[in-house]
């Protein structure tokens, strides 16, 4: 099944020539189903490499899915064409009143800054406590785990140090649980973070349930027991060249960056990254589509605000 997108998406093309199954706006008026509705909070810089990292893997599911971009009124993009903001983004005022099926909160370059510095912080905040009531199912990703970690439980980041920048193997700690139904009991995930969540911390709530952790990145995959918010540290959805692009940008900047680990064939930054997290970065965005958002959320969309 497809994935709804406005007609004039400029990542249509991306996917269509990929084979990824689309469907414009047009197409999917003439289908007689609900389709789910993803509000997708945007806060990376490269808007349109996000959108479709995101639909790329969003798109693999016999479901239809019915996508809206959301973006901070209290941050200017100074990465992103105005026009493109202009014509396919919407802003929280004019999504207050409206419900859905899911949401993504992306990750955002600003882990060193304390959360109460970031500029659309209190405007974040008032997003994240209207999903409560307005989402039913909200998947937070990078410093966006962070930021929901840090606001809804109370949970602090921390300092790395040098920039985490790699692929990393995971373990699975709850096999039985369906957001890694179908993984390997290790797989491999990206990172790209200076700041990152202590195992104890998360513990110590007991709303929260560890999910997956990593011996070189800590903690990857934590969710509430009600499953109405999924915090993911590393990014599953990264293309292959990725980390290299950031590699090449910090290295450009003459920032002290360390070479993205266990990534580059022998180390060697002209040789093309192997991917190893493809798979499972699919399985992971499809399985939480399914059984956190499908298979739970309530047919008729306004119910979900009685949810608690």
């Amino acid at each position: 099944m497809p994935i709804k997108i406005p007609d004039q998406l400029p990542s249509r093309d991306i996917l269509e020539n990929e084979n990824i199954f689309v469907m414009t706006e047009y197409r999917a008026m003439h289908q007689d189903i609900r389709p789910l509705r993803l509000l997708i909070l945007n806060l990376m810089p490269t808007k349109v490499v996000t959108e479709t990292q995101l639909l790329r893997k969003l798109s693999n599911t016999p479901l239809q899915i019915e996508v809206e971009f959301l973006k901070t009124i209290s941050h200017s993009s100074k990465n992103t064409d105005p026009e493109h903001l202009e014509s396919f983004y919407t802003t929280f005022d004019a999504v207050r009143d409206s419900h859905y099926d899911g949401m993504i909160i992306t990750g955002a370059p600003v882990e060193n800054l304390e959360f109460e510095d970031v500029d659309y912080w209190s405007e974040l905040c008032d997003i994240m406590e209207w999903t409560s009531h307005n989402v039913f199912s909200t998947m937070h990703i990078c410093w966006g785990a962070q930021a929901g970690l840090y606001y809804h439980h109370g949970v602090p980041k921390y300092s790395l140090g040098p920039k985490l920048s790699g692929v990393f193997s995971h373990t699975v700690l709850k096999p039985q649980s369906p957001f890694f139904r179908g993984f390997d009991d290790t797989f491999y995930m990206p990172h790209s973070r200076y700041t990152g969540v202590l195992e104890e911390d998360i513990r110590a709530v007991p709303e929260l349930e560890l999910l997956s952790v990593s011996d070189e990145a800590g903690v990857f995959a934590v969710k509430t027991a009600d499953n109405r918010r999924v915090y993911v540290t590393g990014h599953p959805e990264y293309d292959a060249d990725t980390l290299a692009l950031e590699y090449s940008r910090d290295v450009a900047k003459g920032l002290p960056i360390d070479m993205p680990k266990n990534y580059f064939p022998g180390d060697d930054p002209s040789a093309a990254p192997s991917v190893r997290w493809r798979a499972h970065g699919q399985l992971m965005y499809s399985n939480w589509l399914n059984y956190y958002v499908y298979q739970s959320t309530p047919y008729d969309i306004q119910a979900i605000k009685t949810l608690e």
